[in-house]
């Protein structure tokens, strides 16, 4: 049985590929997770049998090596709090009133207040 790294899974659509060393990579599907494994992480080592689909190669048995490393966050919760503050004024006062006006806020404006959105929205998923 190949051992390979979880490349992603998204466990509400119940699926997601691990890496075949070799080969393509494998599609894995929530059923054929082992019993009490609801989900398995990006970077996890998992042993696999696997068969030609119509798709490409599918996972037919899972056996996870490797314990979920959990992230854990980057920001205390006082800062990430401060963060949100913050966001929430800069969306008030830069974005929204453009946004009312019919228009995009400009490119730079744009990438600067989404990239804020993704670090909070990081820490607050992990």
């Amino acid at each position: 049985m190949p051992i390979g790294k979880v490349k992603w899974y998204d466990a509400e659509k119940g699926f997601g590929f691990v890496s075949n060393p070799g080969d393509e990579d494998v599609y894995v599907g929530r059923n054929v997770l082992p019993k009490g494994v609801e989900e398995i992480f990006p970077g996890q080592r998992i042993e696999f049998d696997f068969a030609a689909g119509r798709r490409g190669p599918q996972a037919l048995r899972v056996r996870v090596l490797d314990k979920p490393r959990r992230r854990t966050p980057s920001r205390k919760p006082e800062e990430l709090g401060s963060m949100v503050s913050d966001v929430m004024t800069l969306l008030e006062s830069q974005v929204q009133p453009v946004l009312n006006s019919g228009r995009y806020p400009e490119r730079k404006t744009g990438r600067q207040v989404a990239e804020i959105l993704r670090a909070i929205a990081k820490d607050l998923d992990s």
